[in-house]
């Protein structure tokens, strides 16, 4: 059963004649009449009654009418849902971020992209940086936005952003006031950190290791959100990306000091399949992703 058959003998019903249909389907009548004789006998039973005026249905007929009516609207409707993703009227992209990403990079993303397509949904997936590469991989996510250059051969990654780490704390905290200060001033201090483990933690760490000085992490929560706001009650200082807390030192309920001694920069990658075939939104939305990675 062919698609051509269908189409041909919905024609000859809804014309109720076999030179009218042939006419609108742009083939000779005795194409139209070959091409219905080999669906009733592939089907084995009469479809039309042909010794009436006008070509009559059968029972057969209708059923197989009816169902030829829904195939060639499922046909129409492919076409009409490819010819929108191609126009960005409709299609999705899905990205993997983790949580200072999701947070903090992707609305400004999403906004740029929303200018440009505003009917394409965009659906963010949240995950450690560490288990990003695989749902790349898995073909979960389109793209993901991680904190690292992913090491497999099968992802191609670009940088999207520079980052650096900052210093945060209450601004009613002594060491608020100061320009700077030596990371064997923070020997004393109590810490908050991420319990997420991370690129940007081990650094940290080691660079209080090369002064000799303790890093004491007294308290460990799930989300930068709410280490911001335990930093806030003078629950103890934090290092985190400094495009996490950017809207806080601004409004001035937190507080960043240079630390002599501490200065790690971190890239954020965006990653995906190479030699991925991505579809009109997902295109799209790479394309946003490079502007972004090039200042524009």
């Amino acid at each position: 059963m062919e698609m051509a058959q269908l189409e041909y003998f919905s024609s000859v019903v809804q014309e109720k004649s076999f030179s009218k249909a042939a006419d609108k389907v742009f083939r000779t009548q005795p194409a139209v009449s070959i091409a219905i004789r080999r669906l009733e006998e592939e089907i084995g039973l009469p479809l039309l009654d042909r010794t009436q005026k006008s070509p009559v249905l059968t029972d057969a007929g209708q059923v197989v009418y009816d169902y030829a009516q829904r195939i060639l609207d499922l046909r129409d409707q492919v076409g009409q849902a490819i010819a929108e993703m191609q126009t960005l009227k409709k299609g999705r992209v899905r990205v993997g971020a983790n949580e200072s990403t999701s947070l903090y990079l992707l609305p400004e993303l999403i906004l740029t992209f929303r200018e440009r397509h505003p009917e394409v949904k965009v659906e963010i997936y949240r995950h450690v940086s560490s288990h990003l590469p695989r749902e790349v991989l898995d073909r979960n996510v389109d793209f993901a936005l991680m904190a690292s250059e992913p090491e497999d051969r099968d992802l191609e990654a670009f940088p999207v952003l520079k980052d650096e780490l900052a210093l945060i704390m209450s601004p009613k905290h002594p060491l608020a006031t100061r320009a700077s200060v030596k990371i064997k001033d923070l020997g004393n201090e109590s810490f908050i950190a991420h319990n997420v483990k991370s690129g940007s933690r081990v650094k940290v760490i080691e660079a209080f290791a090369r002064q000799h000085t303790p890093l004491n992490i007294t308290l460990e929560l799930a989300t930068i959100e709410t280490i911001k706001r335990f930093v806030q009650k003078r629950v103890g200082l934090a290092i985190v990306p400094r495009m996490c807390v950017r809207e806080e030192l601004e409004r001035g309920v937190l507080v960043s000091v240079p630390v002599r001694g501490l200065s790690h920069t971190r890239t954020l990658w965006a990653a995906h399949r190479r030699g991925a075939n991505f579809s009109p939104a997902a295109a799209a939305f790479l394309r946003v992703l490079k502007l972004h990675a090039e200042g524009k």
